[in-house]
């Protein structure tokens, strides 16, 4: 292939990736955007493989690693769980920042092309900052999926002074990269490349093992950013201009995703960055001067449950990550098919960081087959709680928490949440009365107008859809 044609390819492949991320931010056209995704990238990976780069002495090497790849992202999607996911994509960032690592140093010792002057300290600067991103990237997405898998407490660790810490790190960084791009030669120059790669691999770690769980959603989507920016780095490096491109959008796209999910935590950047809200889940954080909820909680039977349903007119439910562990999807279908069809006006409200990644619930919706048009945000539902008959929580917790309306002192105040309360009933399905990811208490449950269906959110729910049938 010449050089030509695999530029013309690159930029249909480009073309391709801004249609996919375009038909991603709808679910009715993200099956489209995905397919398009898919398209772009076999292109790309044509164009570079049988390019002018690639000698026929390389294809060996490429097909086995393709092989490799492929054999385990099959095994992948055939093993990991629905609820896996966003541990899943943590783990994946990782692998972009260690592929940022393992080419910056491949190009630092590479001479079959040497360089001398402006030219020289250019990409040498683009070596160090590929990999400095690239291993910020790596140990910040290894601790992440550590923490979202379980594996790592969720609890933030707190070092005294951390911040004057990773001050004293990137003035050292600094220093370093001011001896790097000094260096004579590549063995002078391998010692601060070393030495920054450590800093930066423990900075990752710090970074993320400073964040609490509530946070970590965001920590995801920012990662997912960091990444986008080392795979650009890459192409700076490779000099490859499909790189170059992709990566800035994934880095942008995945900037503007943390910017909307730190408005709808009522969070700002740099708070999340510092670390230090949010607990492991079900521990309860400490409430400083906030208010003990007050009330009796008033427990709800399966068939009272549907009991509720039968003589509601307007239904709301509200899908969490209790509901995606539970793998209750399926039957929530079930109940929405069957009172859609008693002619009950059902509709499914969606906070911007429900199940810990943005679109998690939607994706497990449409996997059961629950109507793109009921399927609703935040914003457009919370009008309409006051006039709702049943308003159904299904392992959520933070998101409808009123104290973040009501208590200016609750470590969740201002945060946008849905005011299933509002509604003339509210049932809260959960397994036991232990506090959401945040770690704080919820007043929801002891309020007048609510019922709290305790037990697995699957088998309460086929309980439900029995009753209803019966």
């Amino acid at each position: 292939m010449s050089g030509n044609l695999a530029t013309v390819s690159y930029i249909g492949a480009t073309i391709l990736f801004i249609l996919s991320l375009g038909g991603l931010s709808n679910p009715e056209s993200s099956r489209r955007g995905n397919l398009f995704g898919m398209i772009g990238m076999t292109i790309a990976v044509l164009a570079t493989v049988f390019g002018p780069r690639v000698t026929a002495a390389g294809y060996p090497w490429i097909v086995g690693a393709m092989a490799v790849g492929g054999a385990v992202g099959l095994y992948a999607a055939k093993v990991v769980k629905m609820t896996q996911m966003p541990e899943l994509v943590a783990l994946m960032h990782s692998l972009v920042g260690l592929a940022a690592c393992l080419v910056g140093y491949a190009s630092y010792i590479d001479t079959s092309a040497p360089l001398s002057g402006a030219e020289k300290s250019i990409h040498e600067m683009e070596i160090y900052i590929g990999i400095l991103i690239g291993a910020v990237t790596f140990s910040g997405s290894l601790i992440a999926f550590g923490k979202l898998s379980g594996k790592i407490g969720g609890s933030p660790m707190l070092l005294p002074g951390r911040h004057w810490m990773n001050l004293a790190g990137l003035l050292v960084v600094i220093w370093f990269g001011r001896e790097f791009i000094n260096a004579h030669s590549i063995a002078d120059g391998m010692t601060p490349l070393v030495v920054m790669t450590v800093i930066a691999l423990l900075f990752g770690i710090h970074m993320v093992m400073a964040i609490g769980g509530a946070d970590m959603p965001v920590v995801v989507s920012m990662l997912n950013s960091y990444s986008g920016w080392a795979a650009a780095a890459t192409g700076f490096m490779l000099s490859n201009d499909l790189l170059i491109v992709v990566g800035a959008l994934v880095g942008s796209s995945g900037a503007i995703l943390s910017y909307i999910m730190c408005r709808a935590m009522n969070r700002n950047f740099i708070s999340v960055i510092a670390g230090g809200f949010g607990t492991g889940g079900g521990t309860p954080a400490a409430k400083g001067d906030a208010a003990a909820p007050v009330g009796e909680v008033v427990p709800i039977s399966a068939v009272e449950t549907a009991e509720l349903l039968k003589d509601a007119k307007s239904v709301i439910i509200v899908p969490g990550y209790g509901m995606a562990v539970a793998q209750a999807q399926h039957t929530v279908y079930e109940i929405t098919k069957h009172l859609r069809e008693k002619g009950v006006n059902i509709r499914f409200g969606i906070h911007p960081v429900a199940g810990r990644m943005p679109g998690h619930m939607n994706v497990l919706l449409a996997e059961a087959k629950v109507p793109y048009d009921i399927v609703m945000e935040m914003d457009e539902l919370n009008d309409d709680f006051p006039a709702t008959d049943v308003a159904m929580v299904i392992g959520a917790n933070d998101i409808v928490n009123p104290a973040a309306q009501d208590d200016p002192t609750s470590p969740i105040a201002g945060m946008p949440v849905l005011e299933v309360w509002k509604a003339k009933t509210s049932i809260v399905m959960k397994r036991s009365m232990a506090s959401g990811y945040a770690g704080v208490d919820n007043p929801l449950f002891y309020k007048e107008n609510n019922r709290m269906l305790f037990g697995d959110a699957k088998k309460m729910l086929d309980e439900v859809l029995v009753a209803l049938k019966s």
